[in-house]
């Protein structure tokens, strides 16, 4: 659940809105900038002016998509405005970004007459190498999108048309399939006759389904010969000549019901009066016709589909748009036509018959999908939609004959497409999800702390973890209520009255009375709450701790080290950093505990820390030991500790990449290894960098996560026989949310 506030922050805290505009030239030196701009600029602005093409040579605009609205039908808030849609578009600008690597500018049109806003859309063509047209209402969506498409010589696709169409096809084409019936000889029942309904149907008859079987019913009931109420000229060719009225009547037989429309349209009367093996696509949102859980009630036989993330098969446009608008920018495609949607549509349905990954399934919550009645069309965040999408889209302009620049090569260009997805994007979507499957007691220390209180309202929510917040209990419920949370269900405690308070006191002072703790001084020690969190963990009352954001870091992790203790075999715990930068990970340690680790120091810290890339990530570590040397090049002590750091981690873990001494951009540099030091055990480029010392591993991630923008998660504590994790003072709620969700997933693993 969103709540208002939270919505509120994310898009007005730090820089406002969700976008902005980065360089992708240096910029740095007064040439960079005359470069940039005058009087470099004037040599590619000649080169275009003699050849228009060279557009896409010299500028962004082969990569660039305009997000255009006017806010006549903007998602389920009605007519609002230009103004007021434009965090919408900014959000499927983000869309753009994050599934298929394409730039976007959103544009909101303050202007609703069809005949202007073409006119103003047409004017735009020297910008961009497409149109993705958004939230305009119908009927007006229709002659403006045709026109548009007719008049321009890029491509125009209005998504809430063709998005939905496409996705609820290859829906179409896989459930046919499983219930063995033919597109041609299908009832088809629809519900909604807006500009989703209308392409859907429209591209189900490109697809096979006859039109004299298909169906039509708006708010004024079925579309049949002689109405003119409520009519426009894309809803006369489904009339039927027909007595019935309703889609009650309609429905009887039917083998395919689409709804389009809104929520409890279609009662469990209706879907017991369909044809034998069902196929229902309930697609209103954010509640779909029928709910999923009464239909399934209904009927055993049903293949269902809606457009909830909840519910077995979500048709999200999200599978379409980022994808098809990537295949037809790639071949320089004139327009998006009939061909190009069937083959988006065709390749979504052959991706959902292929086995599934285990690292979409991890992304998933550990979800297990394989082709069937609950899995007829792929996850949005599956990474090979991209790869299987733009390719049919780019194949089926070349073929139809709109593709300016043909590719060559598709295992090349299936290559290229890959390097779009490095694995950051889904890093900590996986960790999250992890978590989610199974949710752990996590233990807040300053459980009076707002920030707190707000991420663990998120992390209810999102089903995280079973937070434990220690506190004084009134005031953290009058913060609570001050804050305008719903924490009812979450258990709320006060170290100093708690029925079981003294076996915790037993505890600490049995672990610490060899180490000058006193029966009175283990009775005040007890009512500090980091020390009685750490207690709890102990006891297996909690099943990890999250705290930090009120204190330095030796304040947080001393009493967890003295309470919790470290793994068997464990000499020394370390503390590593994730930074997810834009096509990498990358695994800093350690830069929170030991300052001047030896060799066999340094390989347990390695170890440790491949052990955290691979478990809790799912990410194949290859190690590097850093020093000013490499491999050798510097006869000097400290390059040689770490020489045999790497020998010591070879030796204990030969299954592991690992190799040192070497530079840093050695290490991270592919090209450098494989020319320079081919025989090398971290082709590819290292992501588990092992630093010498406390205060170069430090500095160096605090570096590059100011200066690269880096998202940064940590510190986290490996090591430790259950997970304790401290926070950085100035955490944020994501930070929280993150680290927290890492404890759950080290929880589960122990």
């Amino acid at each position: 659940m969103i709540r208002k506030k939270e919505a509120l922050e994310y898009h007005s805290q730090g820089r406002r809105g969700k976008i902005e505009v980065v360089p992708t030239k240096p910029t740095s030196t007064a040439r960079d900038l005359s470069l940039a701009y005058t009087p470099g600029v004037a040599e590619p602005c000649l080169e275009i002016e003699k050849n228009p093409e060279d557009a896409y040579k010299y500028t962004a605009k082969g990569n660039l998509v305009a997000v255009i609205s006017n806010g006549t039908a903007v998602l389920g808030l009605g007519n609002i405005g230009a103004l007021a849609s434009k965090p919408v578009m900014e959000g499927k600008g983000v869309l753009f970004k994050r599934f298929a690597d394409i730039d976007v500018f959103d544009i909101e049109v303050n202007e609703t007459d069809p005949e202007k806003f073409i006119q103003i859309v047409k004017s735009l063509e020297p910008t961009f190498g497409g149109i993705n047209l958004e939230d305009i209402k119908a009927p007006e969506c229709f002659e403006i999108e045709r026109r548009l498409k007719a008049e321009m010589n890029i491509p125009v696709f209005h998504d809430d048309q063709h998005g939905t169409a496409i996705i609820s096809t290859a829906a179409l084409f896989n459930a046919a399939e499983l219930v063995d019936k033919k597109l041609e000889d299908m009832k088809v029942v629809f519900s909604g006759a807006g500009a989703a309904a209308i392409a859907c149907a429209d591209m189900m008859i490109a697809a096979g389904v006859r039109l004299e079987n298909l169906w039509l019913c708006d708010t004024k009931g079925l579309v049949f010969e002689g109405r003119t109420d409520g009519m426009n000229e894309y809803k006369e060719k489904f009339k039927k000549p027909t007595s019935m009225r309703t889609l009650g009547e309609i429905i009887a037989g039917a083998d395919l019901f689409v709804g389009c429309s809104s929520k409890g349209v279609l009662t469990p009367e209706m879907v017991a009066a369909m044809a034998p093996k069902p196929i229902v696509f309930a697609m209103a949102n954010p509640d779909p016709e029928i709910d999923y859980p009464t239909a399934k009630a209904v009927r055993s036989d049903i293949i269902m589909a809606t457009g909830r993330s909840d519910y077995p098969n979500q048709v999200n446009n999200v599978l379409g748009f980022p994808f098809i608008f990537r295949g037809a920018l790639d071949c320089r495609a004139t327009e998006i036509n009939e061909a190009m949607k069937l083959a988006a549509a065709t390749a979504l349905a052959a991706l959902a018959k292929v086995d599934v990954p285990e690292s979409v399934s991890k992304a998933y919550s550990g979800q297990k999908f394989s082709f069937g009645p609950e899995y007829i069309i792929p996850k949005p965040f599956d990474p090979r939609v991209l790869l299987w999408v733009a390719p049919a889209v780019a194949k089926a302009a070349m073929d139809s004959g709109v593709a300016r620049e043909p590719i060559a090569d598709f295992a090349k260009y299936r290559e290229q497409l890959e390097g779009l997805q490095g694995r950051s994007k889904d890093v900590i979507r996986t960790v999250l999800n992890r978590a989610k499957a199974d949710p752990k007691r996590v233990v807040f220390p300053e459980g009076d702390h707002p920030q707190i209180l707000r991420a663990c309202q998120a992390m209810v929510d999102e089903g995280i973890c079973k937070p434990i917040l220690l506190g004084k209990i009134d005031r953290v419920r009058g913060l609570i209520a001050e804050l305008n949370l719903d924490l009812s269900d979450v258990e709320i405690l006060d170290p100093e009255t708690v029925p079981w308070r003294q076996s915790a006191v037993d505890l600490y002072y049995d672990l610490r009375k060899r180490k000058g703790i006193t029966r009175f001084e283990a009775e005040r020690q007890t009512k500090r709450r980091i020390v009685f969190g750490a207690l709890m963990c102990r006891m297996g009352r909690a099943d990890g701790l999250v705290a930090g954001l009120t204190q330095y870091y030796p304040e947080t992790i001393r009493p967890c080290l003295e309470v919790i203790g470290t793994l068997e075999g464990v000499r020394k715990v370390c503390g590593v950093y994730t930074l997810v930068l834009k096509n990498r990970v990358v695994f800093f340690a350690d830069t929170t505990m030991n300052i001047e680790p030896t060799a066999e120091e340094l390989a347990e810290i390695a170890l440790l820390t491949a052990d955290l890339a691979q478990n809790r990530f799912g990410i194949e570590p290859r190690i590097a030991m850093l020093s000013f040397s490499n491999f050798g090049s510097v006869n000097h002590p400290a390059a040689k500790r770490m020489q045999k750091a790497a020998q010591l981690v070879k030796a204990q873990r030969p299954d592991l990449h690992c190799d040192g001494e070497m530079q840093a951009d050695t290490a991270l540099s592919a090209d450098i290894l494989a020319e320079n030091y081919p025989w090398a055990d971290v082709q590819g480029g290292a992501n588990v960098l092992i630093f010498p010392g406390l205060a170069s591993g430090n500095i160096a991630y605090k570096l590059i996560q100011r200066l690269a923008h880096a998202e940064v998660i940590g510190p986290i504590t490996c090591g430790m026989k259950q997970p304790a994790n401290v926070l950085q003072r100035h955490s944020d709620l994501n930070d929280i949310l993150h680290l927290t969700a890492l404890t759950v997933v080290e929880a589960q693993q122990k």
